[in-house]
């Protein structure tokens, strides 16, 4: 009985405080909403692609619950944003996404407002390869009424991508000789070939690449200087059989804009995505691909910077790179196998994996390199530089090939973990030599090993180990040095006499650096 009186009791405290609550009384809004800030920037997107989504929080600082009677685009169902509010998308039909009605939002609480866009440039009217494109969101209206901009810049391209069958949804698959019988294989690459009014990439529009380009037998991609080439995730370029890449970029004045150089990124134009690792896939120099340049280019965001491979023993190198940047790739900055790489002046940091490898043999002649790894997303396997002479098949069978040379003149290899250099091999000819580099090399469990008696003048001549090279700042990729780097002054003037000026155009011949980079004094902030 006493059970049965205490629950009626309780139930009808509950009635009377349920009906003294006025939780569902809103009132409609005053034009006092608050909000995180005043302009949403959508960044920079190509035309006809999807932007990332963005946000706006939205406050009601009242003690009131409130109503918003109206929250539009003020453009209305022409603009190219569409927004979702706090998971709906408004009204149906052509109003969707552009107009919402009745928006309740309680005292003391916000709701988030997502915007995105699609934009094709050749709507707006502009004669220009880019375009300010900008809206407003309205809330309310008359004298209540409150806005935030948006805005994007759009910018025009020229796409390349695979074709697609429209009955069956299968994308295009590039086929080419793998193996080098002379019959084209069948490959799951997505891609398809250039044809030769695609060979040359200008500077007067982006290039966006899906999928893989191929470079045909017999054919050369020229890269102009100035050029901007972005890949989509799981693209990139492959130079095939018979066939060429030339990047010609020049000397920039503006090291901010690198107005001269040819740059090969990702396609997401986003703040976000400027240093994230991994968005696309490398530049493929396949087996039998032949004399390939590149000078003056940043390579960033890949998987692989670039891959090279077969050719060792072919009369030219297979490539040959100069004055260039390869950065935040999630696996290799340059993965070389059995093949010939000519490198000078060039800087490779911040890499899953190693910045430079040569594996399965080869010829490498790398001068006045700066070959760094400050990688700090994850932990790596291998060291800054590594050397091998073999390759393990799926049945554990161990397969060598000859390093017939592996030179590294006035060069730094240095990073965040120790030792930053491995040499492993298991067949008779494996032939490396460091001369005036600054090294980090400081293990006792692997000196003294064949591969690193560093008194051996075969094979170390007057390098300095484990001193500091000075960088400006290797986490942010500025690898310049400063004027008390233990690199200073280290340089052989032969060498130098070959690369006479650094990779900002610095005369070293006087007294020549390790390095990419003649030393500089770095401005305090």
């Amino acid at each position: 009985m006493k059970r049965l009186l205490s629950f009626f009791l309780c139930f009808g405290i509950l009635l009377i405080w349920s009906s003294c609550r006025n939780d569902f009384e809103f009132t409609p809004s005053k034009g006092n909403l608050g909000f995180a800030k005043d302009t949403i920037y959508l960044d920079t997107v190509f035309t006809n692609v999807g932007s990332s989504t963005y946000n706006l929080k939205v406050y009601n600082r009242s003690d009131d619950d409130i109503v918003i009677p109206t929250i539009q685009l003020e453009k209305g169902v022409n603009s190219r944003y569409r927004m979702n509010i706090d998971g709906t998308t408004g009204l149906e039909g052509a109003q969707e996404g552009k107009f919402f009605e009745d928006v309740e939002l309680l005292a003391k609480d916000s709701l988030f407002i997502f915007i995105e866009t699609t934009i094709d440039i050749s709507t707006l009217g502009g004669l220009e390869n880019q375009f300010l494109y900008t809206d407003k969101i309205l809330f309310d209206s008359g004298n209540d009424q409150q806005d935030v901009d948006v805005v994007t810049l759009v910018k025009d391209a020229v796409f390349i991508y695979p074709n697609k069958d429209e009955d069956t949804g299968i994308i295009e698959t590039l086929s080419f000789d793998v193996d080098g019988d002379g019959t084209p294989d069948e490959t799951t690459l997505q891609g398809r070939f250039l044809e030769d009014d695609e060979l040359t990439f200008t500077n007067e529009k982006p290039y966006v690449i899906y999928g893989y380009a191929g470079v045909g037998a017999g054919k050369t991609l020229t890269i102009e200087a100035g050029a901007r080439v972005h890949f989509h995730a799981e693209s990139g370029l492959m130079v095939t059989n018979n066939a060429s890449l030339t990047i010609n970029g020049q000397l920039s004045t503006d090291q901010e804009a690198l107005e001269n150089e040819v740059i090969l990124e990702g396609d997401r134009l986003e703040p976000l995505y400027e240093d994230i690792p991994g968005q696309w896939g490398t530049i493929w120099l396949f087996n039998g691909s032949e004399n390939n340049t590149i000078n003056y280019a940043t390579i960033k965001n890949a998987t692989i910077g670039v891959l090279s491979e077969g050719d060792q023993d072919a009369p030219n190198d297979k490539l040959t790179i100069r004055n260039s940047q390869i950065y935040n790739v999630s696996s290799f900055g340059i993965l070389g196998r059995a093949t010939s790489i000519k490198a000078e002046n060039v800087v490779i940091n911040n890499a899953g994996q190693s910045s430079f490898a040569g594996t399965f043999g080869g010829k490498y002649n790398f001068t006045h390199c700066t070959i760094a790894n400050y990688w700090n997303n994850s932990f790596r396997q291998f060291p800054a530089l590594l050397l091998n002479d073999f390759i393990v098949d799926e049945n554990n069978a161990v397969f060598t090939n000859s390093l017939t040379e592996a030179n590294f003149n006035n060069c730094i290899i240095y990073g965040n973990d120790n030792p930053e250099f491995l040499l492993e091999n298991e067949g008779e000819v494996f032939n490396y030599k460091f001369t005036n580099c600054l090294l980090r090399f400081d293990n006792n469990n692997l000196q003294g090993n064949g591969n690193y008696v560093f008194d051996d003048d075969t094979f170390y001549v007057d390098n300095e180990f484990n001193q500091s090279p000075d960088f400006e700042n290797p986490f942010e990729n500025m690898m310049r040095i400063g004027e008390n780097s233990d690199a200073n002054g280290i340089g052989n003037s032969s060498f130098a006499s070959q690369v006479p000026n650094d990779i900002l155009g610095e005369s070293r011949t006087a007294l020549p650096d390790a390095g990419a980079y003649q030393s500089i004094v770095f401005e305090e902030d």
